[in-house]
């Protein structure tokens, strides 16, 4: 347990997707993972939905080598999250692992909302990652 501990006092985070309640597709602003390696933690928390008829949230992870052209970021393969659906729906906190060594230098996420009757979900996206030794 004390080796788990100690590495997670070694790791970073940043935000890719802030807390907040949204009723339209979220395009996340691209952060720099060139100073990390190895496995890294993309971290989703989410609320069911609290409006809308049919709700559905995708949160999906995107990269990209120019973070300057928004339109440069392409899916990450196998880095998607389970669709959260439903007022009364899940909820709860999702983990993706990825390796960012394979990865190009920018990340980001995409939150696509669907559903009628303006569907709101509450929701944030987390990177936590090691950065690489000096």
């Amino acid at each position: 347990m004390s080796h788990l501990l100690n590495a997670l006092a070694q790791a970073n985070g940043a935000s890719l997707a802030v807390a907040d309640e949204r009723t339209s597709t979220l395009t996340g602003t691209g952060i720099d993972v060139q100073d990390y390696e190895g496995i890294a933690l993309i971290v989703l928390n989410s609320g069911a939905a609290s409006a809308g008829t049919n709700p559905t949230l995708n949160v999906k992870l995107q990269e990209s080598s120019d973070d300057g052209d928004a339109d440069a970021y392409a899916d990450v393969s196998g880095a998607t999250f389970t669709e959260v659906t439903g007022v009364a729906g899940t909820a709860g906190v999702q983990v993706l692992k990825v390796n960012v060594s394979d990865l190009e230098r920018y990340i980001r996420v995409i939150g696509t909302i669907g559903g009628t009757s303006t569907p709101t979900f509450d929701f944030s996206v987390e990177f936590i990652g090691f950065k690489k030794a000096a």
